[in-house]
């Protein structure tokens, strides 16, 4: 069992069906759209345990390659892990990617890398220098700079739809740490 799709369920487990939520019907933070796309056709209700951590796990964990992240740093791919369930996985892969970046010193450490959202070879690389040169110093500081951005979408979204006035405090307590 992975850990981190462990705790991703217990924080996410409560069946929801709130009409401002934009993902509809959500249980163990799995939508409606992406149980049905995973072949679910129960009552979201009734969506188990076992088949939440199946979508958990194939979807935001090794279709995003954050299971490749955890073999460098557990703090970090639970951080990605956590993020993408609650928006998707492109933006927390290219915050990580944009943030590997900046922290480059003018790609004085290692190569800069192109920000597309895919973890790859080169990303893990990166990563990979960048912590070998930082340390648990700069794992603990790519934690935090990955928060910044992820607090920084909610701001944003919530700017953006009155809606997700509902939810934003909740967000930012439960995940932003």
């Amino acid at each position: 069992m992975n850990p981190i799709i462990d705790g991703i369920l217990v924080m996410e487990g409560n069946y929801s069906n709130n009409g401002k939520d934009k993902g509809g019907l959500t249980h163990w933070g799995i939508t409606e759209a992406v149980a049905r796309a995973h072949g679910y056709s129960g009552s979201m209700q009734d969506l188990s345990r076992i088949e939440a951590y199946a979508i958990l796990e194939s979807d935001y964990w090794i279709k995003p390659g954050f299971e490749h992240i955890a073999q460098i740093s557990y703090p970090i791919s639970f951080e990605l892990c956590d993020a993408a369930v609650n928006i998707g996985t492109h933006y927390p892969c290219t915050w990580l990617q944009r943030w590997l970046n900046v922290f480059n010193r003018e790609e004085k450490k290692y190569n800069n890398i192109k920000v597309d959202g895919r973890i790859g070879p080169q990303t893990l690389a990166a990563l990979e220098h960048f912590l070998s040169w930082r340390g648990k110093e700069g794992e603990s500081t790519l934690v935090k700079a990955l928060n910044c951005s992820q607090g920084a979408w909610y701001l944003d979204i919530t700017e953006k739809r009155k809606e997700n006035e509902e939810f934003i405090y909740g967000w930012i307590k439960n995940r932003i740490t």
